[in-house]
Order: C-alpha cells, then structure tokens, then sequence
C-alpha cells in the first residue's frame, strides 16, 4: 500500500500533477489524500478562538474547499476508475505547510506530490512558494510535476550529486523502491572538481556504489563547470523523464531556494523534480 499526499488549490496546473500521480502509480495499490488548507478571506474572531465547527457556528470556507474536493475527486474518477486507488477528501483551515505535516505524521504518507506551481505561477520561477516550503520543512520525499509536462513513465532518472551526502542519511530506500517500480536507469551524475575527490566524499561514493549494485545504474563525470550548466547539457544528450536530488545543506537545491528567480543559467527541467529528505 502507498500512501500520497496531493496538495490542490483547484488549479488546472495541482490537477494536473494530481493526474501524473495517478497515471504514475496506476498499478499499485495507493491511497491518495487530496489536500486543501484554507484561511478565511476576512480573517473572523471565532477563527482565533479554534475552528468555527468547534464553537458550532457555520464555517462557510470549510464547507466550500470540501465541496471543491469532492469535485476533484469524481474528475479522477471519472478519467481514470483505477480499482487500485482510493481517494481520501480532507480541507482544514491551517497553513498548508503544517496540514501536510500533521497528515503525513499520523498516516504514516511515503511521499507527496504536487505541481511546481500556484495558481499564478511565473515561468522564471522554478518553484512556487507552497512548494519550496513543503519541500524545505518536510521530512519526506516531495515529486513536484511541471505543468507542461506531459506523463512518460520515469524510465531514465537524473541523479546529480557532489558526493557530499552522507547517504545513509537520505532516503535512497525509497528512491530505489521508485525505480524498480518502473525498472528506471539511474544516471548518477557528478561534476568533477581541478581537486577532485576528498576523503570522505570517496566514501560517500563507495557507499553509493554499494547500495546500486543491484539496480540499473550509470555514473558519470562531468569537467568542472556549473552545476545547472551540466544538467542541462545532459538532459540535451540523453533524455530524462525524473531529475532527484538529496535536499542537504551542500546541494544546489538549498541555491534554488536562495535565489528562487534563477539568474545567468536558468535551470531548463521540464521534467518531474523529486526532492529526497536528508535526516541530519
């Protein structure tokens, strides 16, 4: 059984990544949990005192996000009909951030899925701002799905790194769960430095290595230059349907949150970007 968080704003483009993760998984047994956290437009006193359902008045937001949910939930089902899948509706008047955070604790969620955008997403951004923040506070692996991206099963994965991460500390386990799902090749990519490796990054590497041996898998090592450079100029020569990274303290993930309009070489994934947790 997989358990998947969908995080909605009732978007086309949280449809849409909504979509991908039902298409993704249509041979598994899974329950989807479609999210949607809402705060009231005018911010109303009996809000600070707990919910309005608690103090038995009428909680008109919360009536209309369930609505809104269960419409999203008869669109899936009438697309898609997996008898595999079952779909659980919950709206809360919370931050989305600390909604997932809670749901993904109490049921126990392998990993949450949701677009790369809000409903008024710029192209210049990579990420929307619901999506850095799940991805900087969750501790479980997030898939963000661009919105015009359209479904290949991950056959080829991109795995850049700097060998920099202590990886049992990351979440290989379901890394490499998701690439036997679908018989994927990792292609793990490392840019190589005028120095080259440290101690404790060729171990890093040996381990790594290791934890492959039984998975369809390549390593390369690109002359130095910038990261980003490098991704995209392998996505140009070999094509790729998923790029993951540890999100560490080292990564260029913790650059993109930095800087989140990329300047000078702007990041061109057009392809699902999973972000793999690092437990410090």
């Amino acid at each position: 059984m997989i358990k998947v968080v969908l995080p909605t704003d009732f978007s086309e483009n949280a449809f849409h990544a909504i979509s991908y993760a039902v298409k993704l998984l249509e041979h598994s047994t899974c329950i989807f949990y479609l999210v949607h956290a809402y705060t009231p437009p005018v911010y109303r006193i009996d809000y600070t005192l707990g919910s309005p359902g608690q103090l038995g008045l009428p909680d008109d937001e919360k009536y209309r996000a369930e609505e809104s949910l269960e419409e999203t939930r008869k669109r899936i089902k009438e697309q898609f009909n997996l008898p595999k899948h079952t779909f659980v509706t919950h709206a809360a008047f919370n931050s989305l951030v600390d909604e997932i955070d809670s749901i993904s604790q109490k049921e126990n969620i392998d990993f949450i899925v949701m677009g790369t955008q809000g409903a008024t997403g710029a192209k210049e951004i990579l990420f929307g701002s619901n999506t850095v923040h799940i991805i900087q506070k969750t501790g479980i692996p997030v898939l963000a799905v661009p919105s015009d991206f359209e479904y290949k099963p991950p056959r080829n994965i991109l795995f850049p790194t700097d060998f920099e991460v202590d990886y049992e500390k990351a979440s290989l386990d379901f890394l490499l769960k998701f690439s036997k799902l679908w018989h994927s090749k990792l292609h793990i990519m490392h840019v190589t430095t005028p120095e080259g490796l440290d101690g404790e990054q060729a171990d890093n590497k040996i381990y790594l290595e290791g934890k492959l041996l039984e998975h369809n898998h390549k390593f390369y090592d690109f002359p130095d230059q910038e990261l980003i450079e490098a991704i995209n100029g392998f996505q140009r020569e070999t094509p790729v349907e998923l790029l993951t990274m540890v999100k560490n303290k080292h990564s260029f993930i913790e650059r993109l949150f930095v800087e989140p309009i990329i300047k000078n070489i702007g990041l061109h994934t057009k392809v699902p970007f999973l972000v793999l947790p690092y437990n410090q």
